[in-house]
């Protein structure tokens, strides 16, 4: 006679009514299981972003950061930004921690052309690479580097100052705020193209750079328009030339180098905001499609223009192109300017 009362006897009536217990029980488990573990990305973002700068606070690169973070969180539903100043290297510090980072989304970065094309043609070994290290995210728009100087400084001309310099080889200085960066590459581009020496005096950022010139510790610099530009305006400054092939926006009054008798002198600093390589898809199409709609804003474009950055209306695949079209200009002016990173 089968016993009837053992649960592992197939006719056992309960064996038989636990069965479809047992698999509900097993399949809400590994729903709830999988519902823990899996939908990380459909969430994002779930912490907040932190948004690099490799500058001191106050200069242009962080300036222009801190509207991008502003504007980014209005079109990225539940999001907050969170601005981190790294400073070093000619932002080669910052550049490099970036491209180390988790390719999650929440590290972004907001640099220029001294980040992705100068660094590289100056430096034998940097810690990233400027096309396979980041994804772009999103063009930002330009800005023009100034030539500019202390109100005391015998020179309120390009002309009255290439003919000083002339005068007293290698003599001068020229200050920039970092080896490295758009203003050093502009300066030394000054004094090739018009065949001056001067000693280059490299900061540690713009804000620290402009405070020395304003005090008079240094008689010539090389800014952007943007920290130059209100400067100037309250008369602390004056700027001899700007470095674009068109007038600034901002210093409208001011001639470019090339008006001034350095013909087709063309130099601007260019920003894009950039990811780790590795982002996923679905995070990365938020990223780009939140910067996107930020951009199209008159709000934002506004607040970019009123500090003199024009915006480039530019998809993110522009970011490689530039790279690769200004990166071998920028090797080729290393070499003929003798440049270092000293």
């Amino acid at each position: 006679m089968k016993d009837r009362s053992n649960p592992t006897n197939p006719t056992n009536p309960r064996r038989t009514t636990l069965r479809p217990l047992m698999r509900a029980c097993a399949a809400l488990a590994a729903s709830a299981f999988a519902g823990l573990c899996s939908p990380a990305f459909a969430a994002f973002p779930e912490k907040p972003i932190t948004l690099v700068i490799p500058y001191t606070p106050g200069g242009a690169a962080d300036v222009v950061g801190r509207i991008i973070a502003r504007h980014l969180v209005l079109h990225l539903p539940g999001s907050s930004v969170v601005v981190e100043n790294k400073p070093g290297a000619g932002t080669v510090l910052a550049a490099t921690a970036v491209a180390q980072a988790r390719p999650d989304g929440y590290t972004l970065f907001y640099s220029g052309n001294t980040t992705y094309t100068m660094n590289p043609a100056l430096r034998a070994r940097i810690g990233f690479d400027p096309i396979r290290s980041y994804e772009p995210i999103g063009m930002i728009g330009t800005v023009p580097l100034a030539i500019v100087a202390h109100p005391s400084a015998p020179a309120d001309t390009l002309a009255k100052l290439i003919a000083l310099a002339k005068q007293k080889p290698g003599q001068m200085t020229m200050a920039s705020f970092g080896a490295g960066t758009s203003s050093h590459f502009v300066g030394e581009l000054f004094k090739a193209q018009s065949g001056i020496s001067m000693v280059h005096v490299p900061y540690k950022g713009s804000a620290p750079m402009m405070q020395d010139l304003i005090g008079g510790q240094i008689p010539f610099a090389v800014d952007t328009t943007l920290a130059a530009g209100p400067q100037a305006q309250a008369g602390r400054i004056k700027v001899l030339a700007v470095s674009s092939p068109k007038r600034a926006i901002n210093l409208p009054d001011v001639p470019t180098l090339a008006e001034s008798g350095l013909p087709g002198f063309d130099l601007t600093a260019w920003g894009a905001l950039v990811a780790p390589r590795g982002l996923p898809a679905d995070v990365r199409g938020a990223l780009v499609k939140s910067l996107a709609a930020a951009m199209a804003t008159p709000a934002m474009r506004e607040d970019l223009r009123r500090v003199g950055i024009e915006v480039l209306d530019e998809p993110p695949s522009a970011y490689e192109a530039r790279v690769n079209r200004e990166l071998p200009a920028m090797r080729a002016l290393v070499s003929r300017a003798g440049m270092s990173a000293d």
